[in-house]
């Protein structure tokens, strides 16, 4: 083989590398999400809020909060409204200058937030993030079918869970006091926005995903023994079954 066929095999092996954001999480781009509701069924009560946090990745390989796109929403017809709920969050779903949002329009503009970093960091599907993350999932499901929408670019059941990442990593699962441990500055003022408690979920997210650079990059490294994720599929893994994140 000669020198410029060398060449050109490797610069082909360089374009089938995929984007680091894309390698980080196996082609899968977390978007952190935090919803504000009226109670705690997602099929009879009513989404009131909706925020959406992207997450960047550095050159060093470490990951910072994004961008932030919130929404107020206007209740679905016939919507459940719990006022212990409302107590909590301090929302008022019919006040006249509520700047709130069908459902589907909501959820439109999210989305379309959520396809183009999707596309910027080369990923095939975004995967929630939350504390707690089945319960904002939960919500954002049942939105979705409510609303009629056929192209959600959301895993269905898959997310990554910061409480359970901060119980691991910094032995607390309560959002503030997570945050607090790990250095990050949390208003008890502010909270049960649905913005700013999915900004303070999404540096909690970076944190710990930064604290694990060392094992991760070691984990790589047999990735790429292994021959994954350099533009070829991926092997399929022993037992790997549909609850698989990618499936």
């Amino acid at each position: 083989m000669t020198s410029v066929e060398s060449g050109a095999d490797d610069a082909t092996a360089t374009s089938m590398e995929p984007p680091p954001m894309a390698r980080r999480f196996r082609g899968f781009l977390p978007i952190v999400v935090d919803v504000e509701t009226g109670g705690f069924s997602s099929i009879t009560d009513a989404l009131l809020e909706i925020a959406a946090v992207t997450i960047e990745l550095d050159d060093d390989g470490r990951l910072r909060r994004g961008t932030t796109h919130s929404y107020h929403v206007r209740p679905f017809e016939g919507a459940n409204i719990e006022p212990a709920a409302l107590a909590v969050n301090g929302i008022d779903p019919f006040h006249p200058l509520r700047p709130a949002l069908p459902e589907k329009d909501a959820l439109g503009r999210i989305f379309r937030e959520v396809r183009a970093a999707m596309k910027l960091h080369g990923c095939r599907r975004a995967v929630l993030v939350g504390h707690n993350s089945s319960f904002d999932l939960g919500f954002l499901n049942a939105a979705v079918t409510r609303a009629g929408i056929k192209r959600n670019p959301f895993h269905p059941f898959s997310s990554f869970d910061t409480a359970t990442l901060a119980g691991a990593a910094l032995g607390q699962t309560v959002l503030a006091k997570a945050a607090l441990v790990a250095g990050i500055d949390f208003e008890a003022s502010e909270a049960h926005s649905a913005a700013y408690d999915a900004e303070r979920t999404a540096e909690l997210f970076c944190h710990v995903c930064n604290s694990l650079n060392a094992s991760y990059r070691i984990a790589d490294a047999r990735a790429r023994e292994l021959g994954w994720g350099n533009g070829k599929a991926d092997p399929e893994p022993p037992n790997e079954g549909v609850s698989e994140i990618d499936s």
